[in-house]
């Protein structure tokens, strides 16, 4: 798990509770369910969304992301480049047919392929081909969970708004002469607002955030692992391909100070 993104979702949750509490005590927070509400404000949001989904598959995978989010993104682009190095370097000395036994100790599933295929003695274009594909693929799908995410974030706030137009004709309609009515009916017609609004900047927009960062990070080791493999296929010298490995860092240094 993530620790930070889990620590951040729960302090999140946390603050809530004391803006509630500070006004009421914890047991006012009872009075902020409203199941009504929620069937609007998420229910709509959720069946919304279904509707521009391709398929189901595609609509589970969004939903999916949810936890993807919490998980650790084990990407390390030094790690990758050393590993790369060792492989040129073993490559150089002993040929491309020793790298046969060492694939098993390759724990990152894309580069054990790359490094399969060179093996297996594939041509350096169809090579190219294959693992340009599985980024793209791979790349298509995390952009797919983060647009999930985004358009989840924008429906939200409006079927909050939908919810509490509801709420607000029923109390009109049954008020009558009774103007105390008024307060209460409108606290509950507002609920909904608060839980679309809740929903896009406690869940949805933070979410989709992380998962952005997440496969920008994906895409950048893949990226680190396909020019890597073509060069040792290329048999290219170990020092020239660490020149070429250094770019990569010097982008992976730059996205993480974008997200900071």
């Amino acid at each position: 798990m993530n620790l930070a993104a889990l620590l951040g979702f729960l302090l999140c949750f946390g603050m809530i509770l004391s803006a509630i509490a500070t006004n009421g005590g914890i047991g006012a927070a009872l009075q902020f369910i409203h199941f009504p509400s929620m069937l609007v404000t998420f229910g709509g949001s959720f069946f919304a969304l279904m509707i521009t989904a391709d398929t189901i598959g595609d609509y589970l995978d969004g939903l999916r992301g949810f936890g993807v989010a919490f998980k650790k993104v084990n990407v390390s682009v030094d790690d990758i480049s050393h590993q790369i190095l060792e492989v040129a370097d073993l490559a150089r000395k002993d040929g491309l047919l020793a790298l046969e036994e060492y694939t098993d100790q390759i724990d990152e599933e894309f580069m054990k392929k790359g490094v399969s295929l060179i093996v297996d003695g594939t041509e350096p274009e169809l090579v190219k081909d294959i693992l340009e594909n599985d980024m793209i693929h791979k790349v298509e799908r995390n952009q797919k969970q983060v647009k999930f995410w985004q358009d989840l974030g924008s429906y939200a706030p409006a079927w909050g708004m939908v919810g509490t137009l509801i709420g607000l004709i029923n109390m009109m309609r049954t008020m009558g002469s009774d103007a105390s009515a008024i307060g209460s009916g409108m606290s509950l017609a507002l609920i909904t607002t608060l839980y679309g609004s809740l929903m896009a900047n406690w869940v949805c927009i933070p979410l989709s955030r992380k998962l952005e960062k997440s496969s920008e990070a994906q895409a950048l080791s893949m990226e680190l692992i396909i020019e890597g493999v073509l060069s040792i296929q290329a048999g290219e010298n170990p020092h020239i391909i660490r020149e070429k490995l250094r770019s990569f860092r010097e982008g992976s240094e730059m996205v993480e100070e974008e997200a900071a």
